[in-house]
């Protein structure tokens, strides 16, 4: 009796532990599954942003300009087709009258008044002249063009006032160089040495021949009673004594 009643306690002990822990195991399932489902229940979103201030909208593009509309033109039909004259369709019964007025004569220029606004008469005197009067002074003449007449150097020896003799170059001399120098120059009107150039000659006998030729002084060569000026061609002779 007593072995009965034990092993029936420990059966309903046994039977309560089963049903605790399938208990337990199904609310913890539950619990589990509700964690990982509560987050496909609620999204989360962005949150929204308060606008500061308000939104405007842009001012529209001005539209086109207002096209104004010109008044039809009553079109006049022409006989002229570009540069050819048809024959009209019909003849009017009526021919309407022209009051064409008369063209004035010319007016007549002769005793005046001129061309308003023109500066000249019919006399071929300009404006400014009718008010200067004919006391105009006349222009001074204009000088005479200088003449430069070409000379060579054997008709200008006679008007040769003042000629120095070149020295000859040391190292010319020394070289056994001679020879002549052929210079151009211009007379001007108080028988000075202008333009002084060279045509030919050595060169180690030109500077000297130069400078001796600079110095040189000719009367002026007189034309129509005025000095001019004139063109000559001068020879300068190097010659070694005794060569």
């Amino acid at each position: 009796m007593f072995a009965d009643s034990l092993f029936e306690s420990q059966w309903s002990t046994q039977s309560h532990r089963g049903w605790t822990t399938l208990l337990s195991f199904v609310l913890q399932a539950l619990a589990v599954s509700g964690l990982l489902l509560l987050p496909l229940l609620y999204t989360q979103a962005l949150p929204k942003l308060l606008l500061m201030g308000q939104l405007v909208a842009p001012t529209p593009p001005p539209g086109p300009p207002p096209t104004v509309s010109q008044p039809a033109r009553n079109r006049v039909p022409s006989n002229m087709l570009g540069d050819a004259l048809l024959t009209p369709a019909r003849i009017p019964s009526v021919v309407a009258d022209l009051n064409e007025t008369e063209v004035p004569p010319a007016p007549d220029l002769s005793n005046g008044p001129w061309v308003p606004g023109g500066t000249g008469g019919p006399g071929g005197r300009s404006a400014l002249t009718n008010l200067l009067g004919s006391g105009l002074t006349p222009l001074p003449p204009q000088p005479a063009p200088v003449v430069v007449l070409t000379r060579v150097s054997h008709m200008m020896e006679g008007n040769l006032v003042h000629r120095v003799q070149p020295d000859y170059p040391v190292l010319a001399r020394q070289a056994r160089v001679q020879g002549a120098v052929i210079l151009r120059a211009v007379i001007s009107r108080d028988g000075r040495i202008e333009n002084l150039q060279v045509l030919s000659g050595h060169p180690m006998l030109v500077p000297a021949a130069m400078d001796a030729v600079r110095q040189w002084r000719y009367r002026p060569y007189v034309l129509n009673d005025q000095p001019v000026e004139v063109e000559t061609q001068v020879t300068v002779n190097f010659i070694l004594s005794g060569g």
